[in-house]
């Protein structure tokens, strides 16, 4: 991982990989989670006029990141919000995630239409710690 670098894509067929960093579990979930919406549109335009709490639990490190971003992608398809902006605080003793996610309406007239992120998938999921603090890998389903 390099310092400062937030995320990356990775080929995939029909799919697109995502890799998220982070200096502790929650930026990296904050990072996945902008990520994907990285994949739907320009974040950098979605500005933090709405925003939704979303709490968690997980049976396990993954489950928690497939539900974290699961719960964004319904809140996507319900509601068609985007967002942008993250703060996550993952409770590791309990595999609860409480998070609150800003965004706002998609708006065709100011945000950019890119690939439709269908779901989150477990295919080729790690969770793993590094010097630099951890690295998601994930597969969402365009």
């Amino acid at each position: 991982m390099s310092i400062g670098k937030k995320y990356e894509f990775f080929d995939h067929t029909a799919d697109v990989g995502i890799k998220a960093y982070g200096k502790d579990l929650n930026e990296a979930f904050e990072n996945a989670a902008l990520a994907v919406f990285e994949v739907m549109t320009d974040t950098s335009k979605v500005e933090p006029k709405e925003s939704r709490e979303i709490e968690i639990d997980g049976m396990d490190l993954e489950n928690l990141l497939y539900r974290w971003i699961e719960s964004l992608l319904v809140y996507h398809d319900s509601e068609l919000l985007l967002f942008g902006k993250f703060k996550v605080k993952i409770d590791l003793e309990n595999l609860r995630l409480n998070a609150i996610a800003w965004g706002e309406k998609f708006n065709p007239d100011k945000h950019e239409r890119r690939t439709v992120v269908k779901a989150v998938t477990y295919h080729e999921m790690s969770i793993v710690k590094t010097n630099n603090g951890y690295e998601l890998t994930f597969v969402v389903d365009i």
